[in-house]
């Protein structure tokens, strides 16, 4: 994989943030190796099917592919506005001691006997690029930072015009803060471009307010108020978009050791709007630099270039103004360049690593990243949810925990611990927009007799990503009995897709298949299992959890899992090395 200019460039100047790699550390890039993959998806029709594989690449010669999916890479992080440094190794191990093993996730089979070679993945975040691969198959990059042209954008002057404290009266008035229902602003140094400059700041920057100019006493004064009253505040941007403009602002993001959901609780808060707002295909490896598509309502391409300016680690562009919003699952997979360093093995090792990776391909399994990095693994939430234990599902993601956590989460879990006081545990968090200080602002509104509201005060994505984490485990699980069981071919009773339909598999079309057409289901109420011993597995598995295969329907609708397929061995494609 090429990165374009930009990239390398941003690339360059997150290494020269760094420590410069001593004299023995440089030497040691011969043992690195270069690697391309790509993966050949499944039809975009199927939520929740394909994931990009954890791949092994090495040096500063990268390995790279496209390896195309459903969601991709996916890390549940929660904390979300504190800045990364590259991680303290001693922390890192930490943290681990107490976290979960391959072998905890149904991790525990491959598909070639070879002997394999060994290397460290992401030594440095840099070490893993990643490429969105859109629903029309082109690799997303970040090679425009234009705003489109619109003659209805406010200039750049909109973000000076105003002081800091017309703006605080403004941000009262647009969220009726404050008793009066307008503010003026004066117009010092008056022109007719000096007014129109502040009404564009006032409308671009404060949705919802409206403004006309008033002379009194033969001054200039600017007056702010509210287009729609109370009404406004549903959805305060409706008021001032253009009816021609697509209501979605789509634009690719580039980012730096930062998932996607912590990156969207960066924008949304120097946006000031709410995390909901965006939407996105699959989200991102957090320890890694990753460049997808975002969309957002009605917020204009203008106000997202100037985030450019604030933030560090991130780049937004290839703005464009569209009708529709983007889906999880959309995309058609990734590309990876990824870079393993301080490789063990002889050129022989390797070279057969991957030759089978690139001839036969890997077992998809969910990668570690969608259980969690810390002591409680994010399918015992998903479980809790659907056995419908809220106090359960509180405990587990407010409770103290062993292994290597940031301060502040420490303080805030002993305090929830000791007192069970939300308010109090939320002062001990500086950062309330992660998954802990969300639910403890739910319960300190809805209170302890209402966990289920309070805990849908996380944004959906989040919520839903605990139970796609319990079927992920489950799905894990069961692809490690099928390979047990049946090998790697196609048998009778496996299923395959035809178009977004599982059919199983005939005692007479047993020779038309090849183990790379068969699928696994996610667990859900619309799914069809195998016709073979693994279709019992399914439910042995389940009503072991004590859920019922057979009812995968929940009282709260967000939590019925309506089920997908995966296929069980992927074939990248493009792999070079």
């Amino acid at each position: 994989m090429v990165l374009n200019k930009m990239e390398v460039e941003e690339a360059n100047n997150l290494a020269k943030k760094r420590s410069a790699l001593n004299d023995e550390e440089q030497t040691k890039t011969g043992q690195c190796k270069r690697l391309k993959l790509s993966e050949p998806g499944i039809s975009s029709g199927q939520s929740g099917i394909g994931k990009h594989a954890e791949v092994l690449e090495s040096g500063l010669q990268a390995i790279s592919s496209d390896i195309e999916g459903k969601e991709d890479v996916e890390e549940i992080d929660n904390a979300v506005l504190e800045e990364d440094e590259e991680g303290d190794g001693d922390s890192f191990a930490n943290m681990m001691k107490y976290g979960l093993v391959e072998q905890d996730v149904g991790i525990t089979k491959f598909v070639s006997t070879h002997q394999g070679f060994s290397g460290i993945l992401k030594e440095r975040y840099s070490d893993f690029v990643v490429h969105e691969i859109n629903k029309d198959g082109k690799i997303v990059v970040l090679d425009d930072l234009s705003v489109p042209a619109n003659n209805e954008e406010p200039s750049e002057d909109i973000f000076s015009v105003l002081s800091d404290q017309d703006k605080q009266r403004l941000e009262d008035l647009q969220h009726l803060k404050n008793k009066e229902d307008s503010v003026v602003i004066e117009v010092v140094e008056d022109t007719k471009e000096k007014r129109t400059v502040i009404h564009q700041a006032v409308k671009s920057l404060f949705p919802g307010l409206e403004t006309k100019t008033e002379e009194r006493d033969g001054r200039k004064f600017i007056v702010a108020y509210h287009v729609a009253g109370k009404t406004a505040l549903a959805n305060p941007r409706k008021h001032s978009w253009p009816k021609n403009r697509g209501s979605y602002c789509h634009f690719v993001l580039y980012k730096e050791n930062k998932d996607t959901m912590d990156a969207i609780n960066v924008l949304s808060k120097f946006l000031r709007v709410k995390p909901n707002i965006f939407s996105y295909m699959g989200t991102k490896d957090k320890r890694a630099i990753t460049v997808q598509e975002i969309a957002v309502v009605k917020i204009t391409a203008e106000r997202l270039s100037h985030l450019n300016k604030c933030l560090m680690n991130f780049k937004l562009g290839n703005f464009s103004y569209k009708k529709y919003p983007l889906k999880l699952g959309e995309l058609q997979g990734n590309h990876f360049t990824v870079v393993l360093r301080n490789i063990t093995g002889s050129n022989e090792q390797v070279e057969q690593a991957m030759t089978s990776l690139r001839d036969i391909g890997f077992i998809n399994y969910y990668g570690m990243q969608r259980f969690g990095t810390t002591a409680v693994p994010t399918y015992q939430v998903g479980k809790a949810i659907l056995h419908n234990k809220w106090s359960e599902v509180m405990d587990l993601i407010l409770k103290p925990r062993p292994g290597a956590e940031r301060g502040y989460l420490v303080k805030c879990r002993e305090e929830w611990a000791k007192t069970k006081d939300p308010e109090a545990a939320l002062k001990k968090l500086p950062v309330k927009r992660c998954v802990e200080g969300q639910l403890l602002r739910g319960l300190a509104k809805y209170g302890m007799k209402n966990i289920a509201s309070a805990f849908g005060v996380i944004p959906r994505n989040n919520r839903l990503m605990y139970i796609h984490s319990y079927q992920s485990y489950v799905w894990n699980k069961i692809v490690s009995k099928r390979i047990e069981k049946y090998g790697l071919k196609a048998v009778p009773g496996d299923l395959v897709l035809k178009g977004v339909t599982a059919i199983p598999i005939e005692e007479s079309d047993v020779e038309k298949h090849t183990i790379h057409d068969v699928v696994l289901p996610l667990p859900g109420y619309d799914v069809l299992y195998p016709k073979h011993e693994i279709g019992k597995a399914y439910e042995e598995m389940m009503a072991a959890d004590g859920l019922d295969i057979n009812n995968m329907k929940h009282k709260i609708r967000d939590y019925s899992l309506s089920g997908a397929y995966r296929k069980i061995i992927i074939r990248p494609q493009n792999v070079t090395w």
